[in-house]
């Protein structure tokens, strides 16, 4: 929306209402920039996050959206360190889902199909994430969407929107979204792989999605996470998106990941400002409503900037987290016996004697190093 005022500028440069030396006319230039509109956008998402935290807390209190803590019976343990816990409100991720589309509509282009793509998928798991957190608060238990129908609604909204990402965004000099890039190479090693493409954007959303609400089981945990990752695929966003620099450093290039960069710089404002309330000790949860939705949206910007590969790099604490209860159901079924004292993997470390600040601040740390890492291999060509 905030584009528009760049087309207002030149209209009225073309109708001679403005001058170009004028005073206005250099100030509605800014917003032809993406590196301006994703600070503005970043920056209303943060500030959104903190006008309306307070409120959004006071309101799932009132409606007494408590977070169910599970029983010493299921957790041992566990049950006493997070005991404390519960009753906190929970469902926040309405708030990082509310800002991250506001933020977006409000600096990027609507006329650029990536944009509602991302948004498609965002909305669409925290839509899931949402029901899942509805009932869990209103049973006032641990459980709410089965399993199966969790993984059919996941599933259903991944191939639609990787069918998008396929067929519906348009060929940039002949390449697509379509072709597959992976870190170290610099051409393409696949350049069309046809229905294939559509089959593992799916996975990869379903995947990343997954992740994130595994990730989400501390204070400030999954957030801190997610807000490193996304200022990751700004950078990618704004290399794709640009024809020099994505030919200086011999990357996929599409002209409409320009936009990227904006929805990335949202959802990292929005992380910032959940972090406000979510720091622990906690004043409010995401819930699968806010770690259902990240994780679709950083998959949505990762396949959107073909970076979809690095994605396991540069969010290597989801894949740790991810990857560690896989081990341990394996392993338990298989030989009887765990790998960890408790996954997520966060757990084990918990159980082991770390205090939870240490835990989420050391994963913090892991998680810019892994961007950062991600970010390397772009010059490792």
């Amino acid at each position: 929306m905030m584009y528009w005022l760049y087309e207002l500028r030149e209209w009225m440069l073309a109708h001679n209402w403005m001058s170009d030396d004028a005073a206005l006319y250099k100030i509605l230039n800014l917003f032809k920039y993406h590196t301006f509109r994703a600070g503005g956008a970043a920056i209303t998402a943060f500030v959104l996050s903190l006008m309306y935290g307070d409120k959004l807390i006071c309101k799932l209190i009132s409606l007494k959206s408590g977070q169910p803590i599970r029983t010493a019976d299921e957790v041992h343990k566990l049950a006493e360190l997070h005991g404390k816990k519960a009753g906190t409100p929970t469902m926040g991720g309405i708030l990082i889902l509310g800002t991250i589309i506001l933020s977006t509509l409000l600096w990027a282009k609507w006329d650029n199909v990536m944009v509602w793509i991302v948004l498609f998928t965002t909305i669409g798991l925290g839509a899931l994430g949402f029901r899942d957190d509805y009932l869990k608060n209103s049973k006032k238990n641990s459980k709410g969407v089965s399993a199966r129908t969790k993984l059919v609604w996941q599933t259903s909204v991944a191939v639609i929107a990787g069918f998008a990402f396929a067929y519906l965004v348009p060929a940039d000099s002949g390449q697509t979204l379509r072709a597959l890039y992976i870190p170290f190479v610099k051409d393409a090693v696949i350049s069309d792989m046809g229905i294939f493409a559509v089959a593992m954007f799916s996975l990869i959303i379903v995947g990343a999605s997954n992740a994130v609400n595994l990730t989400d089981g501390l204070d400030g945990l999954a957030t801190g996470c997610s807000l490193t990752t996304a200022l990751a695929y700004t950078g990618f966003g704004y290399i794709c998106g640009n024809a020099k620099y994505s030919d200086y450093l011999g990357v996929a290039h599409h002209s409409l990941a320009n936009e990227l960069p904006i929805i990335a710089m949202a959802l990292a404002g929005a992380c910032l400002g959940f972090l406000w309330f979510n720091a622990h000790p906690a004043k409010m949860f995401m819930g699968d409503t806010g770690s259902l939705a990240l994780g679709g949206c950083i998959a949505a910007l990762a396949i959107g900037c073909k970076q979809e590969i690095v994605l396991a790099l540069v969010g290597g604490v989801f894949v740790m987290e991810a990857m560690s209860v896989i081990l341990q159901v394996w392993s338990f079924k298989s030989r009887g016996k765990r790998i960890f004292r408790m996954a997520p993997i966060h757990h084990h470390f918990e159980l082991a004697g770390w205090h939870e600040n240490q835990v989420i601040v050391r994963f913090w740390i892991m998680s810019l190093l892994f961007a950062l890492l991600g970010l390397a291999t772009l010059k490792l060509r």
